[in-house]
């Protein structure tokens, strides 16, 4: 019927049939400039999963766009999901750890929506809970090759050396190399006079460093990081000193004890050797720089900081008493602190404890789902048969990783998306490689 209702238009009218087909191009044109940048997505999802971890990076606070972080992340699942349906891989996770990030993401969203009218509210639960779920998912489906573990891995170094250089101009006031500008404005965030990097807060900065500088020496002992790449450590333990944070500083020196005790490797040793050199170093430099040395002398006989933690779990114990079952929920909890903290003043107070926000939040049912998260988070560190070689490695200081984000989850509420979505990328790898299913054939699918 269409061939011949087109040869009677071209019978009465032969122009229209070379209108039709030109218009019919055009529209095909269109199609593929619309659907270019979902094809590049599909064919380049370790990029696109890259980007997205930029941009949550260098999220621009309290700005009128703020929430291109959570489109990227959006897009980044929209484009994933649709790839990995294409391919017919499969979406599922094997294991219990999906389940207890699920639980804890309805329950926070269920708390949240007597917060329905505040945006900064429900970014607060997307950091802590809706980012590592998502991250965590959408890498097992990404991080399947040798090929794309080994660009996470140049993504890595590159965000180390980044950090470590802002942490370091900071501290030495060299304000034109410090990038992006908001890092030095004391109006926003907190930790103005710490070197806190675009994380506006001196633990996440802490935090990162410190478990990128844990991957950055794993692959230097395996000689995966070797020639002028083995120099981004020279700058780890100056940075470290730089957050002035006695937490990260303490996590920082046992973990790298820790492996220098448990792998006996000689360039560990001479690792170690240099990062301690670099660290006394790092500790005179900060101690003596411009308007430095007081606030670091202050930050080794800081008490005021203690007082307030104590004061803020006191009041805490006391609202977790009058409601250990249910929680008091996110609506609550700031207006019961506020009333309860005792000798400080202020419009808003936390209690600085990732345990005991979800504990006062959710009750014990949240804290048990908590607690089965994080061993299952651990399981992951059991080596299995097959594991690619960039697996092999970030499974043998998964641990340290872990706990070195537990261990600072005490000293500060973890709801920073990079933060989580790093650790939680990890995770995705690690637990993808225990469905064979998923690396079945991994090699021939596109990537980076």
């Amino acid at each position: 019927m269409r061939a011949e209702a087109l040869s009677v238009i071209e019978f009465a009218n032969p122009g229209a049939v070379e209108s039709h087909s030109r218009g019919r191009n055009i529209g095909s044109k269109a199609i593929v400039v619309l659907f270019a940048p979902l094809q590049a997505g599909m064919a380049m999802p370790v990029a696109l999963y890259l980007a997205t971890l930029t941009i949550m990076l260098f999220r621009p606070p309290e700005v009128e766009f703020y929430s291109v972080d959570r489109i990227a992340l959006l897009v980044l699942v929209f484009v994933v999901v649709l790839r990995a349906l294409a391919l017919r891989q499969p979406l599922r996770v094997t294991g219990w750890l999906l389940f207890p990030m699920t639980a804890l993401t309805v329950l926070a969203s269920v708390s949240t929506l007597s917060y329905s009218y505040q945006t900064s509210a429900w970014s607060v639960m997307a950091a802590k809970f809706v980012v590592p779920l998502a991250m965590f998912w959408m890498a097992t489906m990404t991080f399947r090759t040798e090929s794309s573990l080994r660009w996470l891995e140049r993504f890595c170094l590159a965000i180390l050396v980044y950090l470590s250089f802002t942490a370091i101009m900071s501290v030495a006031g060299i304000r034109q190399l410090v990038f992006p500008p908001y890092i030095l404005d004391e109006s926003l965030g907190i930790h103005a006079d710490r070197a806190r990097g675009p994380f506006l807060q001196a633990v996440a900065n802490g935090v990162t460093l410190n478990m990128l500088g844990l991957l950055a020496i794993e692959g230097y002992c395996r000689r995966q990081l070797r020639g002028i790449w083995s120099l981004a450590l020279l700058p780890l333990s100056v940075a470290i000193v730089a957050t002035k944070t006695r937490a990260v500083w303490l996590s920082f020196a046992v973990s790298v004890m820790w492996l220098l005790l448990r792998k006996r490797n000689v360039r560990l040793r001479s690792a170690w050797g240099l990062l301690a050199v670099a660290g006394i170093i790092g500790a005179i430099f900060v101690s003596n720089v411009g308007e430095t040395f007081g606030s670091f002398e202050d930050r080794l006989r800081d008490g005021d900081s203690i007082e307030f933690r104590m004061a803020a779990y006191r009041a805490g114990w006391e609202m977790f008493s009058a409601r250990p079952i249910t929680g008091w929920g996110t609506t609550e909890l700031q207006a019961g602190l506020a009333d309860r903290i005792r000798g400080f003043r202020g419009e808003s107070f936390a209690v600085h404890n990732t345990y005991l926000e979800i504990l006062l939040e959710h009750g014990i049912f949240g804290i048990g789902l908590y607690g089965w998260l994080v061993v299952e988070l651990f399981r992951l560190r059991k080596k299995r048969p097959g594991d690619l070689n960039g697996v092999a490695s970030l499974r043998s200081v998964w641990p340290l990783l872990l706990c070195v984000y537990l261990v600072n989850a005490i000293f500060v509420v973890m709801n920073y998306p990079f933060v989580n979505g790093l650790l939680f990328t990890f995770a995705g790898i690690l637990a993808a490689k225990a469905d064979p299913v998923q690396w079945k054939g991994a090699g021939a699918h596109p990537s980076v």
